[in-house]
């Protein structure tokens, strides 16, 4: 798993930008409510608040994502009223709660706009349940929401953009048909159905701290598809509440009474959650279990028992979304993997397009944002062939062409990052060599994807000052992506009766 996080490509240091800027915002929010004379829980509003502001809004463009960041306290302060509102009646309680989950799955068929959006409200209602909230506490609260969504606004639009326009996180793309044929809808249901069950249960475990077993439901189903990737995010999930137990014995436990160190690893907490994210789910959820130990330290609630109840309750919650995705209007594995991996394949393809014009001296050509796409596209990749590559997977066959469809794949990306570092070299221009190379990769991917690719534009005239040849380096990386291509047919093509994925 260190290699997994440690190892996993960062084109242009984003996932360590991503996770400093989250530190640093998030710091500011909960300073500045300290200093706004907010309590702890005010401060724990505020902090999660901004968390979810630098974490869930993914637009592709900084006028969407300030739009949307915009829009989070629209959603979440009347939601926190009526969590407040409701605190003491149960019934109408644990109903609106499903309520929210439901909505919240169902509006990422918005796009990323609605999927930040569901998640803010989840958030913002199982926030209420972990804090106990009351009417009364609602106008320190509603403060601490709106004070740190600002600020968290501040430091990632004004004192650190580094976002220009970035492709869209992808999203669920909709089975044929509407309705029940969408797999927004599906998952609605699935995760309304989940969530009832893991509440039910949960509160059976434990009447306080049911919560937990809805939230375990609730992020099982958020960025998975099929029921595979739904099963093997819950396996993780599990796996990182364990270790992160763990660490919550050794570390949290003993820093119960001593804010200052304890801040320190909470700091530490949120910079793992951000920047493992995107590459391991397992090690996103030890950092999350820790901190969520250190919040109940503070709060002088943390003991070996608590942290025991919340492996139960993780566990329920986990249960609760496999039952669903299994027998509640499944989607298989085959439904989606094909169609990401025909997604990452045309990435490749519009990557090695831009990076070609660029080499052959159009300044105008800018293969950076299409090489971003590309890592989230293969990042889906990996997410659907997740179960098959998984060690508990007794399909050996199906495994090992998973696992060399995924190295391949990685192939591709590495000698187009590599490409597009020589692009980028302004020393570049136009080459008989280079647009017959890439001729080649536009016929391969065709070829591996079934339908024919925009062409490539027509190589322009040198650039007056460009040398007059491309460099070496960018036809051996345009080389090295047409063997991995021809490569990935035979993976890609299964034998008659022997599909990558199971049906």
């Amino acid at each position: 798993m260190l290699k997994t996080v440690f190892a996993a490509p960062d084109p242009g240091r984003m996932r360590m930008r991503f996770a400093l800027r989250a530190v640093l915002g998030i710091g500011l929010a909960v300073v500045v409510s300290g200093f706004a004379g907010h309590s702890l829980v005010g401060a724990v509003i505020g902090g999660l608040a901004a968390l979810l502001a630098l974490f869930t809004v993914t637009d592709s463009t900084v006028r969407d994502q300030s739009i949307t960041t915009a829009l989070l306290p629209v959603v979440g302060l009347p939601v926190l009223a009526v969590a407040a509102v409701l605190h003491d009646q149960a019934v109408a309680r644990d109903l609106v709660f499903l309520a929210v989950v439901g909505a919240g799955v169902y509006a990422r068929r918005w796009g990323p706009r609605g999927h930040s959006l569901g998640v803010f409200a989840f958030m913002t209602y199982f926030i209420a349940q972990f804090l106990h909230t009351t009417p009364a506490q609602l106008p320190e609260l509603y403060a601490a929401m709106l004070l740190s969504v600002l600020i968290a606004a501040a430091v990632r639009f004004g004192l650190w953009c580094y976002e220009r326009r970035l492709p869209p996180v992808p999203v669920p793309a909709p089975l044929d048909g509407t309705g029940l044929g969408r797999i927004t809808t599906r998952q609605a249901v699935q995760a309304t159905l989940g969530a009832g069950f893991a509440l039910v249960v949960g509160q059976l475990v434990s009447g306080e701290r049911w919560y937990w077993a809805v939230g375990a439901t609730w992020w099982v189903f958020v960025n998975t598809t099929s029921r595979g990737e739904t099963l093997v995010r819950g396996f993780r999930r599990v796996l990182g509440t364990v270790l992160g137990m763990g660490l919550g014995l050794l570390i949290a436990l003993p820093l119960h009474t001593e804010p200052v160190p304890a801040a320190v690893v909470l700091i530490m907490c949120v910079f793992g959650i951000f920047y493992t994210a995107a590459v391991s789910y397992t090690w996103m959820m030890l950092s999350v279990t820790l901190l969520a130990s250190l919040l109940y330290g503070l709060l002088g609630v943390l003991d070996p028992a608590l942290l025991a109840l919340r492996l139960v309750e993780t566990g329920v919650g986990a249960l609760g979304a496999a039952l669903a995705v299994l027998f509640v209007l499944p989607v298989t594995t085959h439904a989606v993997t094909d169609a990401w991996i025909q997604r990452a394949l045309r990435s490749v393809h519009a990557s090695t397009a831009q990076a070609a014009a660029r080499l052959a001296g159009d300044p105008d050509a800018d293969p950076g944002p299409r090489v971003a796409e590309l890592e989230q596209f293969l990042g889906r990749v990996r997410l659907a062939l997740a179960p098959l590559v998984h060690p508990l997977n007794p399909m050996r066959s199906r495994k090992e062409r998973a696992r060399r469809v995924l190295d391949l794949l990685d192939d591709c990306a590495r000698e187009i990052r590599d490409l597009v570092a020589v692009a980028t070299d302004p020393e570049a221009s136009q080459d008989a060599r280079l647009a017959a190379a890439c001729w080649r990769v536009e016929a391969a991917v065709e070829a591996l994807t079934g339908r024919p690719e925009e062409r490539f534009a027509p190589v322009p005239e040198p650039h007056p000052h460009a040398p007059a040849s491309v460099p070496a380096p960018a036809l051996a990386h345009l080389h090295g992506l047409e063997r991995a291509l021809a490569e990935l047919a035979a993976p890609l093509r299964a034998p008659s009766g022997s599909p990558l994925v199971g049906t």
